[in-house]
C-alpha cells in the first residue's frame, strides 16, 4: 500500500495519536518536516492520502512552502486522493479550496465542546452528536465552496468540514498528554488571560486521562472514515 504522507510545520505540533491509529490499522506513513526545510511532493500520485497538522504560523503568512502545500492539496482533491488536516492544517485546506482565513472572535485554547451540526455527520461519527476536544487557535476557516460544515462550537462556528472524502478540522483530536503538555509550556506566549474560552495549565490537565479517552472514540471513527477511502 502507498503510505499516507504527514505534514509537520512546527516541531511540537507533529502527527500524535493520528500516526498511532495508523500503525494500528497497518498504514505506512512518510513524514515531510516542513519546519525543518523538507521540501513538499510535487504530486500527491505517490501516497495514499495526505494529512497536515498545525502549527503556530498563520496561512495568511507569507512562507514559501504555502503555495506548494495549496497546489498540492488542490491536485489531491482533483485526483479523489483523500486529504485531512488539523487546526492549521484544515485551514490550509479551506484556503487551497477556496476559503478565507480569519481571526475567530476569540481565541479557543483548552478543552471545549464540539457539537455535530449537519445529519450527514453519521457516516464520519456514527450517533455522536457532541464531543468535548481540545483547541489551540486564534483562527479560524470558512467553510469552503461545495463543503459541509460538520462540526461546531459556542466560539468558534466552524469547527471541521467534509467534502467528499477530504475532512478538515480546526480542533486537535490527535492529541495526547505528552503533546498537551508540551504546549502547555508555550501558554503564556499566546497572551491570552483565562476566560470562558481560554483555560489555564492547571485547568488543562484535570482528568486529562478520561478526557483523552473519550475525545479518541470521535477520533476513531473519524479516522475510520477517512482511511476507508484512502488510494491502494
Amino acid at each position: 500500500m502507498k503510505p499516507v504522507a504527514i505534514f509537520r510545520h512546527s516541531p511540537a505540533e507533529g502527527p500524535g495519536y493520528f500516526a498511532t491509529f495508523l500503525e494500528n490499522h497497518s498504514i505506512p506513513w512518510q513524514l515531510f518536516s516542513i519546519d525543518a526545510g523538507d521540501s513538499p511532493p510535487a504530486s500527491p500520485e505517490e501516497f495514499a492520502g495526505l494529512c497536515f497538522m498545525g502549527g503556530p504560523m498563520s496561512v495568511n503568512d507569507d512562507l514559501p512552502w504555502l503555495p506548494l502545500a495549496f497546489a498540492l492539496i488542490q491536485k489531491a482533491v482533483d485526483l479523489n486522493i483523500p486529504v485531512i488536516g488539523h487546526c492549521l492544517g484544515g485551514q490550509l485546506m479551506s484556503r487551497a479550496l477556496g476559503g478565507i482565513i480569519t481571526k475567530n472572535p476569540v481565541k479557543e485554547l483548552g478543552w471545549g465542546e464540539v457539537i455535530v451540526t449537519d445529519l450527514r455527520a453519521v457516516d464520519w461519527l456514527g450517533e455522536m452528536d457532541r464531543f468535548e476536544a481540545f483547541h489551540w487557535h486564534g483562527e479560524t476557516f470558512s467553510i469552503p465552496p461545495g463543503a459541509t460544515r460538520l462540526l461546531a462550537s459556542r466560539e468558534c462556528a466552524n469547527q471541521a468540514f467534509v467534502l467528499g472524502p477530504h475532512l478538515g478540522l480546526q480542533c486537535h483530536v490527535e492529541m495526547t498528554e505528552p503533546m498537551i503538555r508540551l504546549w502547555n509550556q508555550a501558554w503564556a506566549d499566546e497572551k491570552a488571560s483565562p476566560s470562558p474560552s481560554v483555560q489555564t495549565p492547571d485547568q488543562m490537565m484535570e482528568h486529562v486521562e478520561p478526557r483523552i479517552a473519550a475525545m479518541r472514540q470521535a477520533a476513531n471513527r473519524l479516522y475510520t472514515h477517512w482511511i476507508a477511502h484512502l488510494a491502494s
